[in-house]
This record gives C-alpha cells, sequence and structure tokens, in this order.
C-alpha cells in the first residue's frame, strides 16, 4: 500500500521528542529514510543542505510558525510536498496554508492512518509531479511508455474514487434490534466511473444513503459524481458532528452547490435514503433513478418510484416523501447500469430479471451470482446496495461458551461440526478455525498481528500463547441459528469474545488489495463463506453459509 514512499525521504520538523519518536515508529520501515529538525530554522538549514522529498512540520515551533517555514520553502521549490500538523481548528490558518502552498493538514492529537494517509497522498503527488518531468528516480524508470503512464495516473484516480466514497457499514452488521446485513457492489465498467455512493452511520437510530449517477459516460460524468458525493459527505460530517443532520438541509445545499457547476445539457440522477429505524420510517427524494425494491415479511415485492425529475442546473423543487418499513425484510438501491445490461441469448435487459432474483437472494452475493450469470456482458457502471433484517425470531438456535485456550478451540471446532453433521462442509471448518482463533488469540489474549509475526518468526509463539492463558476468565462464545428463507435452510454462524476489538477500517485494505493480504484470516474467512460481518465493536463476527438441497 505504501510501496511508493520506499524511495523518499521525509523531513520532521517538530519540537516533541515523543512526537518524532512516533514519526520514527511509523514511517522507520516505510519510507527511505527519515531527518528530524527542532526548529523552522534548522528546518530549512537540512532542506538546503540534504536532499528531501516530502516535508512535514507542526504549526507551533518556538522560533517561527511552521507554516512561515513552509512559504519560504514554496517560495523557490513548487514541487517538494509539504503537510501541516497544527492543533488549532482555524479557518484562516487554513486559507493561509492553501495559498501558501501547503498540499495537506493533520490534525493534533495525530491519528495513526490520518498521518500515513497524508503521507501517502503527499507521495503519490511528488511521484505523479516527476513523472510528468521526465522521472528523476531510477525506481520510477519502469514507467515510461504514454500507456503506461496513463494506466498508473487512472490507477490513482480510482483510488481518489475509492477515498470519496464512504461506507461507515463495510463488511458490517447492525445487531442492536436483530441482525441487519448491509452489503455492497461498487463494479464500475472503466477506472473513472459515472457511479458513486455513500453510507453513513447518522446516530444509533439514523443511517443515511446516497446513491449517485451521472446520466452520459467518460470523464464528466464521474466528475460530476464525485464532486457531488464529495460535497454531500462534507456536509453530512459536519451534520453528525454538530447533531444537526437534516435531510431537507443537505438537499437544498447540495443541490445550491452542484447546479453552477453543471452543464447545460447535464442532468444527474440521484438517490437521498434515510432510514429511521426509531419510528421505521423511510424517507427518501429519488432524482429519476430506477425503483427501489422492498421485499415484505409476507414475500411480496414492493415498488418506489421516483419522486423528482433528474437534477440539473434549472431544478428548482424537490419533493421527500416517507415509506412506512416496519413490514420489510428486504431492500435493494440499485443505479440503472444494473438494469440495462442485456439477458443472454435475449432481446430483454436483465429489468426483467431483478425482482424475482432479489427475492430469491439471501445476500448481495447470490443476487451478484445471478445477475453475472443471466446478463451477456456488463455494459455500464454498475452499483447495488442490499439490506436484509434476518428473521431470526423462529430460528432455530445453539449458543455454547467456551474458555479461552487452545484445547477449547479445537473443542469449539469439534461442537460446530458436530452441530452441523451431515450438512458439515470441509470449507466451513477452514472459515470456522480461522475466525475461532482471532476470537482467542486477537481478541481474548490481545496479541496483535505483528507481535504474532514476531513470536513466530522467534519460535516463540506457542510458549505466549500459554502464557497469556493463565489466568484469563475470558470467555468465546458460539451462537448458531439456521434460518428458512425461499425453502432454502441458511445458517449463521456468530463467534463473541470479550477482548476491545479492532478499527474494521483495516478491512478496506485487506479486501482491495488481496495479493498483498492473501493468507489473511478474514480474507480466507470472506473467500470461503457467503460473507463475514463484524459488529461496531469488532468482537462479534458473523458468516454466513447455505445448505446443500
Amino acid at each position: 500500500m505504501f510501496t511508493h514512499l520506499k524511495v523518499l525521504t521525509l523531513l520532521c520538523v517538530e519540537e516533541s521528542s515523543e512526537t518524532q519518536a512516533l514519526y520514527r515508529a511509523i514511517f522507520g520501515n516505510i519510507v527511505k529514510d527519515i531527518v528530524c529538525a527542532r526548529s523552522a530554522h534548522e528546518g530549512l538549514e537540512i532542506y538546503h543542505e540534504k536532499s528531501v522529498d516530502i516535508i512535514i512540520s507542526a504549526y507551533e515551533l518556538s522560533d517561527e510558525n511552521g507554516l512561515e517555514m513552509m512559504r519560504r520553502i514554496r517560495e523557490e521549490d513548487k514541487e517538494t510536498p509539504l503537510v501541516l500538523v497544527s492543533t488549532l481548528n482555524d479557518i484562516k490558518i487554513i486559507v493561509d496554508a492553501l495559498r501558501a502552498g501547503v498540499n495537506n493538514f493533520v490534525a493534533k492529537p495525530i491519528v495513526k492512518s490520518e498521518l500515513l494517509n497524508a503521507i501517502s497522498e503527499a507521495g503519490k503527488l511528488l511521484i505523479v509531479s516527476r513523472l510528468m518531468a521526465q522521472k528523476k528516480c531510477k525506481e520510477l524508470q519502469n514507467i515510461t511508455s504514454k500507456d503506461e503512464y496513463n494506466t498508473y495516473q487512472e490507477k490513482l484516480a480510482f483510488d481518489k474514487e475509492l477515498n470519496i466514497l464512504k461506507n461507515d457499514f463495510y463488511y458490517k452488521m447492525v445487531d442492536t434490534n436483530g441482525i441487519t446485513l448491509i452489503d455492497f457492489m461498487y463494479q464500475p465498467l472503466d477506472m473513472m466511473s459515472g457511479d458513486a455512493y455513500s453510507v453513513r452511520k447518522v446516530d444509533d437510530n439514523r443511517t443515511f444513503y446516497l446513491l449517485v449517477d451521472g446520466m452520459g459516460k467518460g470523464l464528466s460524468a464521474s466528475l460530476t459524481s464525485m464532486i457531488m458525493t464529495s460535497f454531500v459527505n462534507h456536509l453530512v460530517d459536519k451534520m453528525i458532528r454538530y447533531e444537526s443532520f437534516s435531510l431537507d438541509i443537505l438537499l437544498q445545499e447540495s443541490m445550491e452547490y452542484i447546479q453552477p457547476i453543471l452543464l447545460e445539457e447535464e442532468s444527474l440522477s440521484i438517490d437521498y435514503i434515510l432510514f429511521d429505524h426509531y419510528y421505521k420510517k423511510l424517507h427518501y427524494a429519488k432524482f429519476s433513478m430506477p425503483s427501489f425494491l422492498l421485499q415484505t415479511q409476507a414475500d411480496t415485492i414492493e415498488k418506489i418510484k421516483s419522486n423528482n425529475p433528474p437534477l440539473s442546473k434549472w431544478t428548482s423543487s424537490y419533493s421527500i416523501d416517507q415509506y412506512d418499513i416496519k413490514n420489510i425484510n428486504k431492500f435493494l438501491f440499485y443505479s440503472d447500469g444494473l438494469v440495462e445490461n442485456k439477458i443472454k441469448n435475449s432481446k430483454l435487459t436483465y429489468a426483467s430479471k431483478i425482482e424475482e432474483d432479489f427475492k430469491n437472494s439471501f445476500t448481495k452475493g447470490e443476487m451478484r451470482e445471478n445477475f453475472l450469470e443471466k446478463i451477456q456482458e456488463q455494459e455500464d457502471d454498475v452499483t447495488m446496495i442490499f439490506i436484509h433484517n434476518l428473521s431470526v425470531e423462529n430460528a432455530h438456535k445453539e449458543e455454547k461458551f467456551f474458555e479461552t485456550s487452545f484445547e477449547a478451540v479445537e473443542e469449539a471446532s469439534l461442537w460446530f461440526e458436530e452441530r452441523l453433521g451431515k450438512l458439515f462442509e470441509p470449507k466451513l471448518a477452514i472459515v470456522f478455525n480461522e475466525l475461532m482463533m482471532n476470537a482467542y488469540e486477537h481478541g481474548n489474549l490481545g496479541l496483535t498481528s505483528k507481535e504474532k509475526h514476531k513470536l513466530l518468526e522467534d519460535d516463540e509463539y506457542i510458549e505466549k500463547l500459554l502464557e497469556l492463558e493463565e489466568g484469563c476468565e475470558k470467555k468465546i462464545s458460539v451462537e448458531i441459528s439456521q434460518i428458512t428463507f425461499e425453502k432454502t435452510v441458511y445458517v449463521t454462524t456468530q463467534i463473541s469474545d470479550e477482548g476491545e476489538g479492532f478499527d474494521t477500517e483495516i478491512l478496506s485494505s485487506i479486501f482491495r488489495n488481496k495479493a498483498a493480504y492473501n493468507g489473511r484470516g478474514v480474507f480466507v474467512s470472506r473467500k470461503n463463506s457467503m460473507g463475514i460481518y463484524y459488529n461496531d465493536k469488532a468482537n462479534k463476527v458473523l458468516f454466513v453459509h447455505k445448505l446443500p438441497i
């Protein structure tokens, strides 16, 4: 993920020894070299004497603030990326920094992921700049041809798209009132997509969904979708921060923002969707998007059609409607790229099959398989959000608690296999054992991946586990539920530990970089099941499989 930083030298201007040590700990194995300075004066001296590629500086320095130092550097150097770190959240400082040519900002107290992203983006910016200047480093000489350069640029653009698409439920379940599985399919036809989406947790009772489809194809449609999604996310972030979310204001502000940007002939298809789980209401404003599909508890399919025309430069009003969802089990939101694909050996499109496939699909994975099996080829960007409120009230359940020990992990595996009996499949053992071991070593014993790898290298892994087991009174629970859906039996297995959990943001990196992470337990588990889902704290994981008919 950060291989592009391996050839770069980082200059850190920071008075605090603790922060300098933090920089060295984070970037020591990522960049080529780290050089530290304790003042703006020393930072300028090192900049002029040594070859540095990226500069990160605190704003608060005793001799001169870091922004003044960066302004001097920028007067003679337009290329070197500059990253400013500050405890202040003053809009004037930010404006001054932008005018001075600062490339990125990091707030104190420092969050590791934000710092890594800032330096990573700075490194990409520098690499692109050097590529355009005919490559100064030997490490970049393999990107010489026009086609390779364009591919690299497209990859950077697509990475930026993925950063814009915010998903607060990436491989997560909602388990406050029953269990809700939320799944996504984002499959652009090309690198630059005209589709975009965002899913945000507003609070414990409300969830916001955005789907955007830029009318037309190519770069213009992609830019419009990404600009709109980025701005909406910005507004949602502010509303969440100040606990003032309003769907009406969100519509007003985002329309006012995007309309001057739209070309005269251009328009947007867009869904604004707000779930109110407490009152069981769905509030929506649909601008010429395909109908929502909703499956009732009685297994009928209901449709919600658009209540607004396409959003254009001239749109002056809009409607927000609501729908009672207390009897709805499943939801499907999607862009028109899903339904406009031609069916194999037919003149019909997938629109003729979507309701049947939605009704018969337990997860997004099954829906996606049905879609890909039926279409001739993908003809447009496809975005799909699939939500299933599992009917677990009448499900057959079995639960057992296990100690935190190697022997208990083996005991749990045997118990799991016995419970499934003849329906047990070897791949299920892979999933169960991987997730059970995660609950045991990473969850209850608190062993980090880095510590585990070091112990394995030193051949001290087993001894350390046995040491940590002593006195550990935490339990691991396993709950198996059988759910009958459309005459097929599905099994959900939940494994819960009593550990601190982890930041599920790492799942995004794991699943986007399969080659780098192949072999990781979480990746193997997803690959061998119909899906894995974590709770908010990430100390409970659920996986789904279908029993053979």
